[in-house]
């Protein structure tokens, strides 16, 4: 989308939760930070408040709920009351209101599209929806792995999320791309309002990025590295306007915001984009 300038927002996945990290993103103009409940074994808001409480003003801050403590492992709910309470322990944790708050992972505890999955869904985007009107966070969205299960969900009484947060990239199937905008056109978001997650598939360091050069899928790219290039790619798959991506590196986030000034060659894009749709309608056959 022409006129839409891409936006970078810094996720804490597999971050290490550094101060020298943070100081870094602002040094080089990126003021957003993405993070969730469950990172950092279930204490990265307190590291977060920590280490560089004094930082967090200067950034927007978006957080997860829905995945909790358990016995031995983490599990995950829905549960309208565990999820409001979750949102107040995070702005307890970090010192302040986060600015989004996302709904973790949704399909985790749906199951195939009926009435009560509908119903819990919307139940759950009504705690966030209550939380925010509470002064708990700015605004909620959704964040979903794997959208494909929410698209039959959402009707119009579904309460409706100012952010939706996808998987993007070239390693994304069609079935999530297309499951991605989907979702959106049912929540009637706009390009602005799609967020992108995990645009090398989790690793840049994959043999999949010695493989392929993806500077076919700019324009004029030779002047970028092949993880510049993925990364400037991802934005239109599908299609975003904010990505976010994680890293313990200044330098290599330097580089990333770099490919900003790529332009993406749509055509080639689309036609990427048809062949993986005729690869998977052939696999289903």
């Amino acid at each position: 989308m022409r006129g839409l300038h891409p936006r970078v927002v810094l996720g804490l996945y597999r971050s290490r939760h550094e101060r020298r990290l943070l100081t870094g993103a602002l040094d080089l103009g990126v003021t957003s930070i993405d993070t969730s409940t469950n990172y950092l074994g279930f204490h990265s808001h307190t590291v977060l408040a920590r280490t560089a409480g004094d930082l967090l003003p200067r950034f927007t801050v978006s957080t997860k709920v829905g995945y909790f403590p358990g016995r031995e492992r983490a599990e995950h709910s829905l549960d309208p009351v565990r999820l409001y309470e979750a949102v107040e322990h995070a702005a307890r944790d970090l010192g302040r209101e986060p600015d989004m708050v996302f709904l973790h992972n949704p399909e985790h505890s749906l199951g195939d599209a009926s009435a009560h999955g509908r119903d819990v869904l919307a139940q759950a985007c009504a705690a966030l929806d209550d939380a925010m009107s509470k002064g708990l966070c700015g605004a909620w969205g959704v964040a979903s792995w794997d959208p494909s299960p929410l698209v039959g969900l959402v009707d119009p009484t579904t309460p409706k999320p100012s952010v939706l947060m996808a998987r993007a990239g070239l390693l994304v199937g069609t079935r999530t791309l297309e499951a991605a905008e989907a979702l959106a056109a049912a929540w009637d978001l706009d390009r602005s309002r799609l967020w992108g997650m995990s645009p090398f598939g989790g690793n840049t360091g994959d043999p999949v990025w010695g493989r392929i050069d993806p500077r076919v899928f700019l324009r004029g790219g030779d002047g970028f590295s092949r993880v510049q290039a993925a990364f400037r790619a991802s934005y239109c798959l599908p299609g975003v306007g904010t990505m976010a991506v994680g890293t313990d590196d200044p330098a290599h986030l330097g580089e990333l915001l770099e490919a900003l000034a790529a332009e993406p060659d749509e055509r080639t894009i689309h036609e990427y984009r048809t062949l993986l749709r005729e690869r998977s309608m052939g696999q289903s056959a």
